[in-house]
């Protein structure tokens, strides 16, 4: 199964209002669509870590300059609970392209 479809059957980890920043000011040079993914980190200070996350988008991308509320899943649970702690992370693709600020956090909730 593709990954954009994957990603539509799983449940957010966490729900973050994202802001992508405009190209001008370091973002993206396009819209990012479904089945994006980038490392995430907690703080832009060097040397940073980052863990890899899926922001889960619909059908309608995020451009550049965009705000949006996306639930994000995180390929790991230290990156998970990382980006839960720190309440703010910041997203990467070759230069920090974006913010994300947790507004729900799902991942202590039981699956029903």
């Amino acid at each position: 199964m593709p990954r954009p479809e994957a990603l539509r059957k799983m449940r957010p980890q966490l729900i973050a209002d994202v802001l992508f920043y405009p190209t001008e000011q370091g973002g993206r040079r396009g819209p990012a669509y479904a089945g994006w993914g980038c490392p995430c980190s907690a703080s832009r200070t060097s040397p940073w870590t980052g863990y890899d996350a899926w922001p889960l988008l619909d059908d309608d991308p995020i451009n550049p300059g965009d705000r949006r509320r996306l639930g994000f899943v995180f390929l790991s649970d230290e990156g998970l609970e990382t980006m839960r702690r720190a309440g703010r992370f910041f997203l990467w693709e070759l230069g920090f392209v974006g913010e994300a600020t947790v507004v729900e956090d799902w991942s202590s909730e039981v699956a029903e």
